[in-house]
């Protein structure tokens, strides 16, 4: 009798194992719902998963359980199984017993548990796949909160494995998950050591650690075999991506100097072949070493950035001029190399850094794809489609396509949306993140009004929208409020809007000292928020009140917020930097914006290398590259007059205000004057700037003419625009 219950009962097991096999594999992107026995019969298959158990649903769970579906895909990739166990009234299991256990999570490798999660600690879905891979790599992670335990780390590591240190602001973030689940395939190939804490990253000499939201630091210790020498480090200056991170890895695991006598137009490397330029130093036998050491020390100073290879001339039979000393070579396939003749370091480093912008010159079409391929990666909700309105002519002319490309969202119920900005990944993800949100959003309590203006309310959003929008009215505007709702339709996607207007708005107004109706802008980013009165506002007058406060007070001027701020015809104030934004130049120069010292100009600041073109700029401006951080005036719209602050000087706000002061009083001379005459692309097709004037969402801020944004300096030769001289043009042209 035991042996044929036995028997059933392995049947039973065997019957459910299969019907969970088959359920995984036709639900392995969706979320599957089992009953208690049918989920603890299978725990024997010795997979891993991740559990939610559940009786009552409420809202939180709701938005628990919608998160829970979206990560049931990305985990399924590494072998992790995600469902949802239905608890009946009457069982009486461990895990459906209690009701505090409704708030958990649970993670199982067969029938063992491994971790127990909060739900409240699996906000999204970036936080669950990250938790669930860092509780699974546990071994391979060492978590380290102090500079202590990281150079205990670098020491054991000495001579044996490189080190990849990564800093993240906090526990399931995007950059948390994107390291998690590169460390998932890179795991046993580097030691990785994951810190949140920034007086870590201060410790190891990292700089601007207080306004990083993560970064990732190699070091190369490998090949360190004194335990007194500190291992080299590489940082990754691109944000913290599963794409950027692995090939920034690759990079690391390539050699970092290869020997070659071949002709470069056909060398291949994988700088080349991951879009990055390679320079050719050469070298002849008599200066063989002292070539050599040169080479490291500039491959050293590009890792990430270039490859180097030692080009040996004595052994080819290559027809380069004798004078050639370095050969640069760009990654796009058909362009000729560049021999030069340099002769130092730096100019080397100048070279690679000043022709950053020209490197991985695809096509557009295939530049496209690759974004579109990316999102397709950090947007898991939304179905991506492409159409070519040759072959699909009669759906393009129902959907009213009039140019190209153009994107529009569609969603079930609603009008389809077109997007207007850039066609670049950032900007869309934006774009797209905060689309999902009805604004404007109506908020019913004051609590509620006070979690959404410090952004708690959508804390998942605040990367995508440094800015929240909330108007306050009484119950009695009517008219008001329908101005504003109106506004923030017509904004969406591109700020997050709310509105309060409950009979105690009073409180809110009293608050913040203002007169109802009135805009709150909360700014994530400062931990401000300003105030400012709505008197007789229809929808198209706030619409322009919410963008001018959208433009910032101290902003990071690029190549595509430029327009932006010369259609707002003031003088630039230009902070050109060789990095980002530290806390000594806010230090000195916010007080001057927030005491309206600086009203009638634009301050602002240029990264020359996230913006590299600002190196143009500035040798336009001086003929050379002046030493940075500098800080420069440009008026561009009366008599093109350019001002530099005195480089023997320091920058502070004494200085800059005095500095300022002279220039009014006509004291200070300028150091060089733009030209008013006309620059007009060479056919009319080539006016991208009327496109970009034509589509950007800001074009209503100032009724300026394309024609008047810049002061052109004199082109003498148009034939060298043709030839791609774009930066120099830039340069004498863009500021």
């Amino acid at each position: 009798m035991m042996s044929s219950r036995l028997n059933i009962w392995i049947y039973i097991s065997f019957v459910l194992i299969c019907v969970f096999c088959k359920s995984i594999a036709r639900n392995r992107n969706t979320l599957m719902e089992l009953s208690p026995q049918e989920y603890f019969s299978i725990l024997q298959t010795g997979k891993t998963s991740l559990v939610y158990f559940s009786q009552d649903v409420s809202l939180d769970i709701t938005i628990f359980l919608e998160e829970l579906k979206k990560a049931a895909g990305p985990l399924h990739n590494y072998g992790i199984s995600v469902a949802k166990v239905n608890c009946a009234k009457e069982e009486a299991s461990r895990y459906c017993g209690r009701e505090n256990d409704w708030t958990k999570a649970y993670l199982f490798r067969g029938n063992i548990l491994l971790r127990e999660f909060p739900t409240d600690a699996l906000f999204d879905v970036n936080a669950i796949v990250a938790n669930v891979l860092f509780a699974l790599l546990f071994n391979e992670i060492k978590y380290i909160t102090s500079l202590e335990d990281f150079e205990n780390i670098e020491n054991a590591m000495k001579g044996k494995t490189n080190i990849a240190l990564i800093y993240v602001r906090a526990i399931g973030t995007p950059e948390h998950r994107a390291v998690m689940e590169t460390a998932f395939v890179y795991g046993t190939a580097y030691q990785f050591v994951l810190t949140t804490e920034t007086a870590l990253l201060e410790g190891i000499g990292a700089e601007n650690s207080d306004v990083i939201s993560g970064s990732l630091f190699f070091f190369h210790c490998k090949l360190v075999l004194d335990l007194t020498q500190k291992c080299q480090k590489t940082l990754l200056e691109q944000p913290l991506t599963i794409l950027n991170i692995h090939r920034f890895l690759k990079l690391m695991d390539a050699p970092l100097l290869t020997e070659i006598t071949e002709d470069p137009e056909k060398v291949s490397t994988i700088h080349l072949q991951l879009g990055l330029p390679q320079i050719f130093i050469l070298s002849q036998e008599n200066t063989y070493e002292m070539d050599k050491r040169t080479a490291e020390i500039v491959a050293w100073r590009l890792l990430g950035k270039a490859g180097v290879t030692l080009l040996l001339k004595d052994s080819s039979d290559l027809n380069i001029p004798a004078h050639i000393n370095v050969i640069f070579k760009r990654a796009k396939e058909g362009v000729p190399v560049d021999f030069l003749v340099l002769h130092d370091v730096n100019s080397i480093i100048s070279l690679v850094e000043n022709n950053i912008p020209i490197q991985n010159n695809e096509s557009v079409k295939e530049y496209e794809e690759g974004e579109m391929e990316t999102l397709n990666l950090g947007v898991s909700n939304m179905i991506f489609s492409r159409i070519n309105c040759g072959d699909w002519s009669n759906v393009c002319t129902k959907q009213n396509v009039t140019e190209y490309p153009v994107i529009k969202i569609f969603k079930e119920g609603e009008k389809p949306v077109i997007y207007t900005g850039m066609l670049e990944t950032e900007y869309l993800l934006k774009f797209i993140r905060l689309n999902g949100i009805s604004c404007p959003v109506k908020i019913v309590t004051i609590e509620e009004a006070e979690e959404y203006l410090n952004g708690e309310l959508y804390k998942e959003l605040t990367s995508y929208s440094s800015v929240s929008v909330l108007g306050i009215f009484s119950s009695s505007m009517i008219k008001e409020k329908e101005n504003f709702i109106e506004a923030g339709k017509n904004l969406k996607g591109f700020v997050i809007t709310g509105f309060y207007s409950e009979e105690d708005a009073l409180i809110l107004s009293k608050k913040y000292a203002v007169t109802l109706p009135a805009l709150l802008f909360a700014r994530h980013k400062e931990g401000n928020i300003d105030s400012i009165l709505l008197s007789n506002s229809d929808a198209k007058d706030i619409i322009q009140i919410i963008k001018r406060a959208l433009l910032g007070i101290f902003p990071e001027i690029t190549v595509e917020n430029l327009p932006i701020y010369l259609r707002l015809q003031k003088p630039l104030l230009i902070l050109f930097r060789d990095d980002n934004l530290n806390h000594k130049d806010e230090k000195e120069m916010l007080p001057l914006v927030k005491q309206k010292y600086l009203e009638t100009l634009i301050p602002c600041w240029l990264n020359v290398k996230t913006t590299p073109v600002g190196r143009g700029i500035l040798k336009a401006y001086f003929k050379h590259l002046p030493p940075l951080p500098l800080l420069v005036l440009v008026d561009l719209h009366s008599q093109g007059q350019v001002s530099a602050f005195p480089l023997d000087q320091t920058i502070n706000e004494k200085n800059i205000l005095l500095w300022l002061q002279r220039l009014e009083a006509g004291l200070e001379s300028h150091i060089t004057t733009l030209s008013d005459e006309e620059w007009k692309p060479p056919l009319p097709a080539y006016n991208f700037l009327s496109r970009m004037d034509a589509t950007v969402p800001y074009t209503e801020i100032a009724q300026f003419p394309i024609q008047n944004m810049l002061r052109c300096a004199k082109t003498t030769d148009l034939q060298q625009h043709d030839k791609g001289h774009s930066e120099d043009k830039l340069g004498k042209n863009s500021i």
